[in-house]
Formats: structure tokens, C-alpha cells, sequence
């Protein structure tokens, strides 16, 4: 019959909306009382004008239009909107969606994707027809039409498939401006461009476009910038230590921009900086019934990929990892040169017969190695097969072969044979790229070495110092292209590039000199979608990428650092840590044979000396710098950590701090002291300190001068706490009483004085606080020493303070602080170097700690002491009485404590042997519980074998 060997499909002609002002108008059908619009459309934009037209035969209008990726219809008369309806989401995804718009009548609706569950609908106080033009994606520049006139900017993407009551609109018609009019249409052709095609967001950063361009988020990736190309976190626990934070858990980006993620460390920051990479298997773990057909295998599994680890090693100055093997008749090698019988895996994957404290290739543990095993003819304690525990410990230290990620046992299957191992986490010190540096000496001086080519993301990284006013830092060049980044003058830091479309700058400009011999950071990042620098903490700059340039780097020469290929401009100055997509460059090895430049570059306190705080003084190092905390009140690697010294003052006791500098001074000089000091005023003290005690009057602390001027802080009889300043050699000395209760009353008690010229503010237990005006002067001259306790040199002082000096101090003090100065810290721990003096019966304790009940225990412990010794004259019969049979019910009390002692030792031998025993007829039980027998086993016999004086009393 009738047929065709063909389909007739219907021909499909895309329209692309080039710009906000592209627009399409079509006719509509006159005279009807619906209006039926369908319609497919496709963007990457989330707002933009769909449809507009007049109502027809009464003013007003709607519109359908994309908001935030969803359809939106609003309709509206002048001044008033009647109906605002929203249907579809995430329609901006660069796919095709329809649309079917109805309006019948006074109810309307709109429905995506041909989903009911994606539709709208609305009823409306009027009514609809059909009879003005359709505009789709924006309207005509020229005329009035207001309708159209709308913040969110006319359509981009691509439209087909246009439907105006059910009939279908025919473009080639509006191409050949036969129906309807347009303006920049693209007819014929779907132009939309998916700018995510290929991904340019780095790290899994996700991609999302516009007609225009891309963006990258970068949430949760641990990047940041246009392309997730720069780390958020730094690349070592060093550089955290340097930014002054302390210990704790950090994430780390070992190759910094480099493919390799972050992931969490803990950084121990003490005067080294110990990163800290922990495994899935800590605990001591026991080993039977293993051979060479059945080993023990075990796997560690760390908290970073071995590529992440292997970055981490190659950064420090030296990793270690402590192994521990423990055996009983459980042997690592069956014979000195033989085959082993228990070995270890390392990070390249090959097999290591060397035990902790060990070196590579020997194949001996670290006794061996020492020449102590306990059987010479063994080099591994375990070898010498003995029927009792024994062990091989140590911390292996090669880097290449750490860390260990396997451990092989085969010997534990005869008889009353077993093992136990531990493996400890990884451990690396330091970070030597982060001080990795070079010093240029000479303009004509450089340092070259090879560098991008080809990469679509380029960042440099680095620290410099000079006192030169210009100088380029590192210079790249191409056939075409090339990167510079210079100093340019005193405040000026300039990044310029070209990428085939003409030379670029950005620059940064600071407020402050950048010439002034102090460290400061420069980054410097060139991707496809910008170039940026950032110097310092300053506001970093940035210029969009044009759009005609390369997407990636064309470079062919070598990266000069610290000059020019044509040797002008050179930089004189330090340049440190520099760095290339995360690539550290070592500048000491090249330094080293390169004329003009050296390796390494002193004066790291200048810059961050003010790290150290406290007192704390900057040490140099040949990398970094360390803070020396030995005179201040505070510990830890910035001397911020509090730290509660305490010490327990008996009778008579004295401690004299004499202020460094004078005394130094006055040792070496036969002139009068006082000459010396004139220039030595302090117009301000801070002073903290802490006490306990129930003796009045008391001498709590006590500062001296060359000039007969001194300041004393002391209990009154009645338990107040008297302030006496004395600034005025000619004056009597100002008395500032706090009579808020009695102040010994065996209680811990905080006290603040800070003095600032005339205006005394004293804080007592830290809610207490008062204001005081001195009158005898502002300045304390030539202050000579600070003693606390009692004064036992001649001293001018009042009648008052002389009486609380007659019995000194009795009883705790704690936490004391002199402006910067603590006096206890260096009696007690720096006694040798420190310019102290103490005399009687003085010794730490954790009094400066204790509160309530425990501080009662405290005193009634050091009374034993305090009393044991003479009783000053003039003290109370009944005091004494009192004493003695304090000493009689202490003695009674040691006894029944050392009883006490003996029976519990000897209970807990039995146990211990019961629980031996126990072990040995159960065998192996869960892994808590057989971990917990072990150590328990290894302990009972290392009690026995190394020390068999504990039980005895």
C-alpha cells in the first residue's frame, strides 16, 4: 500500500539567547480565552526571564521566570501583585527541562518536566486571554513595556520546541523574519557551552557555571582560591609552632597545593617540634602457636595514606618509631647469619631483619649492636632461647623504611613458647624546608632550578628578609610567557606575568617598610581563572584571568631565584621556605656550590622573638629559634603555660632573687653600688603571687633598693594584708591596709598588685579589687634584690615590717611573679645559673594547689618538719606543749602507715601470683584482658630479674 521507507520526525531548531538583551517576540492567538505556552529551555543560570506578556483587555501582566533554579509565575496589575506561584528546582544544570503554562479562565498553572509532582496552580480574580505578543528571554531595548522591565536580567541558554496554543512554532519562519521579530538569537543552534567539561576545580572541588563562567566550591575540600588550588592548612607542625599555636590535634598538607590531601596529627610542641601519626594497633599484643607454614601476620593501618606519610618523612629532620619484642623462647633470627624467624615490612614494601636501635642490613637488634645481649653469642637478647621473659626494644630510625606497616612472627609454636609485641606511633621531628634558605650577597648573584611547564595551576611560596629597597625574588621566561615577582620598592610587592594576551601585574602595597631586615611571607597564585598575591596578613590582590590567555603555563627556561637571566635587579637579602606547587626547593644544597649566595640565614629572633612571652628570651638556632623560659614564671615552647611552682617555707627561711644586671655589677666593681643604678627606675611593678599560712604578723615578700627605698607586702598581727611603699628615702613610707577578713587562716590566697606611678590597684582573690594613690613618689630607683621569706641582711625598714620580719614567713607560697622575674622558679629549678640565694629549710611542694580538705592535710605534714627544730623565743608555752604531741601522734601515725604499707605489698604479691597462675590455665582470653595478664606476667618477672629490693621495706 501506501508507505514510506523512512520516519518522518519533526525537526527540531534550537534558538540560544546570547545575552541579557537577546529577546524573541512571537504573535499570539487573538480572541481566545486561554492561553496554553510550551516549551523546552536549557542554562546554566539561575535567574533570567523566560515569558512576559500584557494581560489582554485589561492592564497588568505576568511573567515566568527562573529564581534560584526554579520556575517562577508572577502576576500582577499596576501596583498590586495578584499571584506569585513556584514550581521545579535545580532547573540551571546546563539539561534540557519543559515548561507548560495554562491559563484558563481565573485559574492558572504551570507544570516542569511533564511532573505532576513539579506543577503549580493558583486561582486568580480575573480573567485571562489571549492576544498580545509573547516575549521569551527579554524584551526590545526601545519602547515602553513595562511588563518586561525586571531586576534579574534577561534569559541565556537555549530554548525549542516553542508551543503557543498547541500549535508549534516554526523558527526557520522566524529566521527568515516571516512570524514574529528577534534580536542577537542564534537560531539553528544550541551554543550553550558546559564550562565544567573538563573540571578545573582542583581537590574535588565541585563545579557549578554560569553563561559566563565557572565557579569552584570548595567546602570540606581543606583548599581554598577560584580553583581549590591553595591549601588551607599548613604543611607541618613546625609551621603551626611558628604561627605560636601549641600543642594539640592539627591537619597537615605535607605537599601543600601538591594531589595529596590533608589529614590530622597531633603536634607536640616543645622546644623540638614532634609530629605525632598514629596506627590501629597500640596495644601490647600476645603471640602463640605461629610457624613458618602458619605465621602471625599483622597489618598497620595508619591514620594517612602512605604517600601522605611519605611527604611527611621526607619534610622532618628524623622520624622514629618504637618497636618492643617480647619473648620466651621465642627466637627473631635461628641463627646469627641465618634465615629469620621473625621480621618486619617498612613503607617500600621490603622485608627488614634489623631490630629497634638497630641500624639497616646488620641484622641485629640493638643489644648487638652495643654488645650487651645476654647471651654474647646471640645479637638479640630473644636469640639466647631462654625459658623467660626477655626482650628486644629499641626505635628504628631509618626514614626510608619508615614507617612499619607489617610485622611477621613464625617462632611461638613449641612448647611454652609465646611473644608479645608493641608498635608506637610515628614520630618525626622538625621540618627542615620550612628553614631551608639562602642568603644572596652580590645583585649578580642567582640560584636556578627547573620549574613549571605545562601546569595548569601555578603557585610559589616563600619568606624573604633585606634591607635593600628593590630586587627581583625569582624570575621565569618563556618563548612568550613568562612570571616575575619583585620587590619594587620599600612597600611594594609586585607579581607580573604573561600568558599570551600581554604582560599582567598585581600588586600589594603595605603601609609599613618591607625593608626592614624582618621575615615576611609572599604567595603568589596564577590558575585559569585569576592571579593573585598576598604578602604578609595584608588584604590579598587579585585580577580575573582574561579570557584570550593560555590555560596552562608555556615556560621553557630555568626558575632563577634571587636575580634576573640577565643578572640586573638581583635581590640582596635571605630568601626561605620557597616553594612551587607545594614542591619544596632546597636552596642550602644549591647555595652551597653557587658563587655570591650561601647557604642558611641567621637572625630569626628579629622576627619572631616576640613569640616568647612571659620573660621568656629568643634563642637562635641555625634553624629557628628556641625561647628560653629558665626566668620566667611559665613553661612551654613560648613560655605561655602556667605553671603552679610552689614552695613550703620553713622557719627562718629566706629566698633573695638579687636583679641580674646590678649584681653582675656590683660583683665586678669596687665603686659605690648606688652610682651604677640611676638609670634604673621602675615606674610600674606587676606582682602576683599566691600564700597559705596561719602565722601573724608575716613577711610575705620584700623588695629592696640601693637608695633606702624598698616596698613590703606582710600579714598584720590581726591577719590583714599591709601594703607599705616606701619610694621617698626622706619620707615614711605610704601603708595600704586590706582588712576584708583575716587573711591567715590556713586558706589559699591570690593576690595582684600592680602599680602604674601614683595609682596602686591590689586584687584579692580575684573578685576583691581596690584603688589606692600613692604620695611618697613615683619612681623606685636602683632596686637592688627581692626577698621572700625572711630578710637577713641589715635593712632600713619601718618598725612594722621589721615585726613581721622576726619570724619571716611560715607556711606556702606559690605562683610569685615580679614583672617578669620568678623568683621561686629560680631557686628551685635554676638555682646554679640563676642570681638567687636561699637559706633555711626550703622545698617544693604542691601546697600552691590544694584547697579544702587537702590543704589541711598539707599544713599537718609540713608541721612535723617546721617543728622538729628549734621554737623561737618568746612563743607560747601552750604552742610548744602542743608541738610535742603534734610529734608524738605523727610518729604513731608513720608507724601505722608503714604497717599498713607492708600488709598491702605482700597482698598484692599474692595476687599477682594468683593471677600468674590463673593466666597459664585459661591461656588466651579477650584481648583487653590477656593485654592487661601480660604486662602483668612482664612485670612479675622484671621485678623478680632487675629489681627484687621493691618489696623490701
Amino acid at each position: 500500500g501506501n508507505m514510506s521507507f523512512s520516519c518522518l520526525e519533526p525537526q527540531v531548531v534550537p534558538v540560544t539567547f546570547l545575552s541579557s538583551s537577546s529577546y524573541l517576540a512571537l504573535p499570539g492567538t487573538s480572541g481566545q480565552d486561554e492561553v496554553f505556552i510550551s516549551f523546552q529551555f536549557r542554562t546554566w543560570n539561575k535567574e533570567g526571564l523566560l515569558l512576559s506578556s500584557k494581560l489582554h483587555q485589561t492592564s497588568g501582566g505576568f511573567l515566568l521566570y527562573l529564581s534560584d533554579g526554579k520556575v517562577k509565575i508572577s502576576l500582577h496589575k499596576p501596583g498590586k501583585a495578584l499571584s506569585d506561584i513556584t514550581a521545579g528546582a535545580g532547573l540551571n544544570n546546563g539539561q534540557w527541562h519543559s515548561v507548560s503554562f495554562s491559563a484558563k479562565r481565573n485559574h492558572i498553572s504551570v507544570i516542569v518536566d511533564n511532573d505532576v509532582t513539579s506543577s503549580a496552580h493558583a486561582s486568580i480574580p480575573l480573567q485571562i486571554y489571549s492576544g498580545d505578543p509573547f516575549y521569551f528571554g527579554g524584551c526590545p531595548s526601545s519602547g515602553n513595556i513595562s511588563e518586561c522591565n525586571t531586576s534579574f536580567g534577561g534569559f541565556q541558554g537555549c530554548m525549542r520546541l516553542i508551543s503557543i496554543g498547541n500549535k508549534a512554532v516554526d523558527m526557520i519562519s522566524v529566521q527568515q523574519n516571516v512570524f514574529g521579530n528577534f534580536s542577537d538569537l542564534q537560531i539553528d543552534l544550541c551554543g550553550i557551552i558546559d564550562r565544567c567539561l573538563p573540571n578545573y576545580c582542583e581537590h574535588g572541588g565541585e563545579c557549578s557555571q554560569s553563561w559566563n563562567s565557572f565557579y569552584c566550591n570548595c567546602a570540606n575540600t581543606g583548599y581554598k582560591g577560584a580553583t581549590c588550588h591553595y591549601p588551607i592548612y599548613e604543611q607541618s607542625c613546625e609551621a603551626y609552632k611558628h604561627r605560636g599555636n601549641t600543642s594539640g590535634f592539627y591537619n597537615i598538607d605535607s605537599d601543600g597545593s601538591g594531589p595529596l590531601g590533608p589529614f590530622l596529627v597531633y603536634c607536640n610542641m616543645t622546644d623540638a617540634t614532634w609530629t605525632i601519626i598514629q596506627h590501629n594497633n597500640t596495644n601490647l599484643t600476645r603471640v602463640k602457636s605461629a610457624n613458618r607454614e602458619n605465621p602471625h601476620t599483622v597489618f598497620f593501618k595508619y591514620s594517612a595514606s602512605l604517600d601522605q606519610l611519605q611527604a611527611t618523612i621526607n619534610h622532618a629532620e628524623h622520624c622514629e618509631q618504637e618497636l618492643a619484642y617480647h619473648c620466651k623462647k621465642s627466637r627473631l633470627l635461628d641463627k646469627p647469619d641465618g634465615m629469620p624467624l621473625s621480621w618486619w615490612i617498612g613503607r617500600t614494601n621490603e622485608t627488614q631483619t634489623y631490630w629497634g636501635g638497630s641500624l639497616p642490613a646488620v641484622q641485629k637488634c640493638a643489644c648487638g649492636l652495643e654488645g650487651s645481649c645476654i647471651d654474647s653469642q646471640h645479637y638479640c637478647n630473644c636469640d639466647a632461647d631462654r625459658d623467660e621473659w626477655t626482650n628486644d626494644t629499641g626505635f628504628l630510625s631509618y626514614k626510608e623504611h619508615l614507617p612499619v606497616t607489617e610485622i611477621v612472627i613464625t617462632d611461638t609454636n613449641r612448647p611454652n613458647s609465646e611473644a608479645a609485641y608493641k608498635l608506637g606511633p610515628l614520630l618525626c621531628r622538625g621540618d627542615r624546608t620550612f628553614w631551608n634558605s639562602a642568603s644572596f650577597n652580590t645583585e649578580t648573584s642567582y640560584l636556578h632550578f627547573p620549574t613549571f611547564h605545562g601546569e595548569l595551576s601555578a603557585d610559589v611560596s616563600f619568606f624573604f628578609k633585606t634591607t635593600a629597597s628593590s630586587g627581583v625574588f625569582l624570575e621565569n621566561l618563556g618563548i612568550q610567557d613568562f612570571i616575575r615577582i619583585e620587590l619594587y620598592s620599600p612597600s611594594e610587592v609586585i607579581f607580573s606575568f604573561d600568558v599570551g594576551n600581554g604582560p599582567s601585574e598585581v600588586t600589594v602595597q603595605s603601609l609599613t617598610s618591607l625593608n626592614d631586615n624582618q621575615w615576611h611571607y609572599v604567595k603568589a597564585e596564577r590558575n585559569i581563572k585569576e592571579a593573585s598575591l598576598q604578602v604578609d596578613q595584608l588584604p590579598q590582590s587579585s585580577h580575573s584571568a582574561p579570557p584570550d590567555g593560555h590555560i596552562r603555563l608555556q615556560l621553557n627556561s630555568q626558575l632563577f631565584v634571587g636575580g634576573t637571566a640577565s643578572r640586573q635587579k638581583g635581590f640582596l637579602g635571605c630568601i626561605r621556605s620557597l616553594q612551587l606547587n607545594g614542591m619544596a626547593l632546597d636552596l642550602e644544597e644549591r647555595a652551597k656550590i653557587t658563587p655570591g649566595v650561601e647557604p642558611g640565614c641567621p637572625g630569626h629572633c628579629s622576627s619572631y622573638g616576640n613569640l616568647c612571652h612571659n620573660g621568656g628570651k629568643c634563642r637562635e638556632k641555625y634553624s629557628g629559634f628556641s625561647c628560653d623560659c629558665t626566668f620566667s614564671a611559665y613553661a612551654g615552647p613560648f613560655c605561655k603555660k602556667g605553671k603552679h611552682i610552689s614552695a613550703y617555707f620553713g622557719t627562718g627561711t629566706s629566698v633573695t632573687y638579687n636583679f641580674q644586671e646590678y649584681y653582675t655589677l656590683a660583683k665586678n666593681s669596687s665603686s659605690h653600688a648606688s652610682s651604677f643604678y640611676a638609670d634604673m627606675t621602675l615606674n610600674r611593678e606587676a606582682i602576683t603571687f599566691a600564700f597559705r599560712t596561719t602565722r601573724t604578723p608575716s613577711l610575705l615578700l620584700y623588695v629592696s633598693s640601693f637608695y633606702k627605698e624598698y616596698l613590703s607586702v606582710i600579714l598584720t598581727r590581726n591577719g590583714d594584708l599591709q601594703i607599705r611603699y616606701k619610694l621617698d628615702s626622706h619620707q615614711d613610707p605610704d601603708v595600704f591596709n586590706i582588712n576584708i577578713k583575716s587573711m591567715a587562716d590556713g586558706q589559699l590566697q591570690h593576690v595582684k598588685i600592680n602599680r602604674e606611678e601614683e595609682m596602686l590597684f591590689v586584687e584579692v582573690n580575684q573578685n576583691e579589687r581596690m584603688k589606692f594613690i600613692l604620695s611618697s613618689g613615683t619612681e623606685f630607683n636602683a632596686i637592688k634584690s627581692l626577698t621572700l621569706g625572711k630578710i637577713l641582711e641589715n635593712s632600713d625598714v619601718d618598725e612594722e615590717t621589721m615585726k613581721a620580719n622576726s619570724q619571716g614567713f611560715i607556711g606556702c607560697l606559690s605562683s610569685v611573679q615580679f614583672n617578669h622575674i620568678a623568683p621561686l622558679k629560680a631557686a628551685l629549678h635554676h638555682s646554679s645559673s640563676a642570681p638567687v640565694i636561699v637559706k633555711g629549710r626550703f622545698t617544693e611542694s604542691n601546697c600552691g594547689t590544694l584547697t579544702g580538705a587537702d590543704s589541711t592535710s598539707s599544713e599537718t605534714t609540713h608541721s612535723f618538719a617546721d617543728h622538729s627544730g628549734p621554737i623561737d623565743e618568746g612563743e607560747p608555752l601552750a604552742n610548744a606543749i602542743r608541738s610535742d604531741s603534734a610529734i608524738i601522734g605523727g610518729v604513731i601515725a608513720v608507724v601505722i602507715f608503714i604497717l599498713l604499707c607492708i600488709t598491702a605489698i605482700a597482698i598484692r604479691i599474692y595476687k599477682q601470683k594468683n593471677i600468674y597462675s590463673k593466666n597459664e590455665a585459661k591461656g588466651s582470653e579477650n584481648e583487653d584482658s590477656a593485654e592487661s595478664a601480660l604486662k602483668s606476667e612482664l612485670s612479675m618477672q622484671n621485678t623478680a630479674n632487675e629489681n627484687q629490693k621493691e618489696y623490701f621495706f
